[in-house]
C-alpha cells in the first residue's frame, strides 16, 4: 500500500517507535523527548498505544500492525512517499528479522525504498544496507533493560536517523 499527501514541509521530523507492548506511558515519554515531531509512526505490538497516542499529538499517527497486535485493522506494510523519499514501513516478524535482515532487504529493494522502518527484534539500529537506511527503534516494553525511540529526519540534503534512549 502506497501512502501520500502527508508531507510537511522540509525538514520533516517523524518520531519512530515500536514494540510498546501496552507500555503508553513510555510511549507518552518518548514524545515529550522527541522536542517536536511532524508525524509519529508506530510500527507494531502496540495497536492499544498507537491509538492512545493519536488523541494525545497534535500530528498525524501511522501505526502498523505487528505480530502481537492480533484484530488490528492496521495495515502490516505500508510504502509512504515523502518529500521525494519512500519509507517502507513493517513490523519485520514476516521478514525473519530476528535471523537477520536479509529478506527485508530484498523486500525494501523490490519497492524501490530509499529507507526501511521495522520492529520486532527489540534491538535499536540505525545502519546503511546496499545504500538504503535501515531503522529499528528499538523497544519500549516495560521490562526491556534498554528503552529506545528513533527520529527520522528527511530533508532536501538526504534522509537521516538518530537513536534516542529512555532512562
Amino acid at each position: 500500500m502506497l501512502a501520500g499527501g502527508i508531507c510537511y514541509s522540509t525538514p520533516m521530523r517523524i518520531l519512530v517507535m515500536s514494540d510498546s507492548h501496552g507500555n503508553f506511558p513510555t510511549a507518552l515519554q518518548a514524545c515529550d523527548l522527541a522536542d517536536g515531531f511532524n508525524a509519529l509512526v508506530h510500527l507494531g505490538d502496540g495497536a492499544e498505544d498507537a491509538a492512545i497516542l493519536a488523541h494525545a499529538v497534535d500530528v498525524t499517527v501511522m501505526h502498523l500492525a505487528g505480530n502481537c497486535d492480533q484484530g488490528s485493522s492496521s495495515p502490516r506494510e505500508l510504502l509512504w512517499e515523502c518529500e521525494g523519499k519512500k519509507l517502507l514501513m513493517l513490523h519485520g516478524d514476516a521478514y525473519g528479522v530476528k535471523s537477520g535482515l536479509a529478506l527485508l532487504e530484498r523486500r525494501a529493494r523490490e519497492a524501490g525504498a530509499d529507507a526501511v522502518l521495522f520492529g520486532h527484534t527489540h534491538r535499536p539500529l540505525v545502519a546503511m544496507l546496499s545504500g538504503m537506511l535501515v531503522v529499528n527503534p528499538g523497544t519500549l516494553m516495560r521490562s526491556a533493560l534498554k528503552k529506545s525511540f528513533a527520529i527520522v529526519e528527511i530533508s532536501s540534503a538526504g534522509i537521516s536517523a538518530r537513536l534516542h534512549d529512555i532512562a
